[in-house]
């Protein structure tokens, strides 16, 4: 079977929302302007709704990319190239009709690009996503298990930091220098993650894993109409977004700059 949208909507394939998104990535970093990165935006927004994805979910698991989005606009609002009228200066710090409309454009184009992606992985698993990679892109299958497999291990990496923290505190060298304790736990933790994906390899090898060029998969991964739809709405909101652009006069290609 393939992910859901938890919300009752019809089931899609993994594939082509990776699809999807990387078309709309794609096609947003052709140009920095605020234009076609708002329309990008609000036909995203539109479509998940038509999706039935949950705002709340989708607001809960890109939070943090409303941080990442306006802490980078800050830092183009700071020290972005200066043109235009000047409303500060500051040492290093000049800002400008230019760093403001700059800082605009990052924003939204940072959110732009990035819904997709968190929409991509909000109810998706790995192993269905894996599945779709090798039946549906047909992806070398060794390459397929190993990521997945990599994926998997993930989860573990929290719960080794906080066995690492109460080991250091049972023995005494957890109550001074976080810093110094904070670095040396985490070059422990990689050794532990090296550790475990070496252990893991040699298992999967073990097991016949990559052992032949052609492999059977469990379940199939389908890809019909609904998916098709979905990477052709992705192209359209591409293709409306930089039309808009172009026709406001604000298209402003990012090799041109």
């Amino acid at each position: 079977m393939t992910a859901t949208l938890d919300v009752g909507a019809t089931e899609i394939n993994p594939v082509a929302k990776l699809l999807a998104a990387l078309t709309l990535a794609v096609g947003l970093v052709l140009s920095v302007d605020w234009v076609s990165a708002s329309t990008a935006l609000i036909l995203e927004l539109i479509l998940l709704a038509v999706l039935r994805v949950r705002l709340r979910a989708l607001l809960h698991r890109g939070a943090i990319l409303l941080v990442a989005a306006a802490t980078t606009a800050l830092t183009i609002t700071l020290y972005g190239e200066p043109s235009g009228t000047v409303h500060w200066h500051f040492l290093l710090i000049t800002v400008s009709d230019g760093s403001l409309t700059l800082a605009l454009a990052t924003f939204l184009r940072v959110l732009a690009i990035a819904l997709p992606a968190v929409f991509l992985f909000l109810d998706t698993d790995p192993t269905e996503l894996a599945d779709g990679l090798g039946q549906v892109l047909r992806l070398p299958a060794r390459f397929v298990l190993g990521a997945l497999a990599g994926v998997r291990m993930i989860g573990l990496l929290g719960q080794d930091w906080r066995y690492l923290g109460y080991a250091r505190r049972a023995r005494g060298v957890a109550d001074h220098a976080r810093l110094r304790r904070a670095a040396g736990q985490a070059f422990a933790l990689l050794v532990f993650a090296v550790r475990r994906g070496s252990l893991l390899a040699t298992a999967m090898e073990a097991r016949g894993f990559g052992a032949h060029s052609t492999r059977t998969w469990a379940r199939p991964s389908p890809f019909g109409v609904r998916e098709i739809a979905l990477i052709a709405t992705a192209f359209a909101i591409v293709a409306a977004a930089i039309t808009m652009s172009v026709a406001t006069g604000q298209w402003n290609f990012i090799g041109s700059r």
